[in-house]
Order: structure tokens, then C-alpha cells, then sequence
């Protein structure tokens, strides 16, 4: 596997001086860094001490000119996305244990927050750590794989019922495999909304990371 070291955008706490929580942002296919680091400033409304940061994918996409992926869709079968996705976990959890030492933060300090292939990449990430993390949120996403699991954060997804890219139902089936692995999960229907993030489901996403950094 090559030798990628993940840098992206970030943000400083709101309130100033050290980070007390770190939150990841993981972004979705074809996109950079950039595309959910616009997320931060409305986080930070109510988390004041995270800091934010969200890395570029370490590939670029195949199917996007000029984006990122985290590993290519173009060939959506289960065994091609979990393959991708564990050649890209490494490269992932060695960015992660750089920033927890760069701000001197432990796991339970640290959530995420991914949308689409983001939020694929941070469920088989977080879940497969030897530590739980605080939170994990994930808007229109998807659980790949079931094997290895050893964490158990609370996890809340958040899905439009209208999702023309990934399936709505990706969401029901993550629930029921996270219930069965013993993963606390909650999950947000968002009625009427397609592939995207809307004002109400970050107020979802805030309410969830403020009530487990607490």
C-alpha cells in the first residue's frame, strides 16, 4: 500500500486555546476536504473547544476530475468496497493518532462526523479501533462489512429517504448489524431530502456530538 500521509482544512476552537474535543469530518466521494470543513462553523456554534479537521481522501477519483476518493466505486459490489475501504483504514488511523497527539486529546475526546463514502470510511474505521471514540455521525452512508468490529461508540445515522446515490435503506441495514454487534445506534429519516445534508439534520448531528463529548 503506498505511503500516504492525509492533510486537509481545519478549523480552531471557537472559544480559543487548546482543543478539548477533536471532531474528524470525513467527505464523500469526488469531493476534498473543503466540501465539509464548511460544516465546522456550524458545530462550533454549540461544540466552542473542538477542533475540526477534515482531510482529503488520499486518492483521486476515478469518476470525478480533480476530487478525492477514499477508493473507487466504480465497481459497487460488497466485496469491492470493503477491500477499498481496508486498503484505505490504515492511512485513515494514522492521520487519526497524529491529530489525537498533536492536541494531546484520548479517544473518548474524539468524534466523527462523514457523509456519503466519508461515512462509510468513518463506521469501518472508528468501529474497527481499539478504543471507542465519543461519537460518530454519518449522513447518507453505508456499513461495509461485519467482520472485526471491536469498538462500540455511539452512532448516529441520519439518511434523506429520497437518496438517489446511496440507498435509503443502507440505513436499516447498518442499524440492524450495529444492534446485533452491540453498537448503540439511533437512527434520522429525513423525509423528502436526496443525497445531501439538510439545516435539520445537522441540528441532529450537534445535539448527538454535544451529548456524548458531555
Amino acid at each position: 500500500m503506498e505511503n500516504i500521509t492525509l492533510s486537509g482544512p481545519e478549523r480552531a476552537p471557537a472559544a480559543g486555546g487548546n482543543p478539548k474535543q477533536l471532531v474528524i469530518l470525513l467527505h464523500g466521494l469526488g469531493a476534498d476536504g473543503n466540501d465539509l470543513i464548511g460544516l465546522a462553523p456550524l458545530l462550533a456554534a454549540d461544540l466552542t473547544h473542538a477542533q475540526f479537521v477534515s482531510p482529503n481522501a488520499p486518492f483521486p477519483c476515478d469518476m470525478s476530475p480533480g476530487g478525492h476518493q477514499w477508493f473507487s466505486l466504480r465497481e459497487w459490489t460488497p466485496k469491492s468496497m470493503l477491500r477499498g475501504a481496508h486498503e484505505a483504514a490504515p492511512m485513515l488511523n494514522l492521520f487519526i493518532d497524529a491529530q489525537l497527539k498533536r492536541f494531546n486529546l484520548t479517544e473518548d475526546k474524539l468524534a466523527y462526523v462523514g457523509f456519503s463514502q466519508g461515512a462509510m470510511m468513518a463506521l469501518y474505521t472508528a468501529l474497527r479501533r481499539p478504543k471507542s471514540c465519543a461519537a460518530l455521525v454519518g449522513f447518507s452512508g453505508a456499513l461495509i462489512g461485519e467482520e472485526g468490529i471491536v469498538s462500540t461508540p455511539p452512532v448516529c445515522l441520519i439518511h434523506g429517504d429520497e437518496d438517489m446515490v446511496v440507498p435509503f435503506g443502507a440505513m436499516g441495514l447498518a442499524e440492524a448489524v450495529l444492534k446485533h454487534q452491540k453498537v448503540p445506534v439511533e437512527t434520522h429519516t429525513r423525509y423528502g431530502l436526496g443525497h445531501g445534508i439538510d439545516p435539520d439534520g445537522l441540528e441532529l448531528a450537534s445535539a448527538f456530538l454535544q451529548k456524548h463529548f458531555a
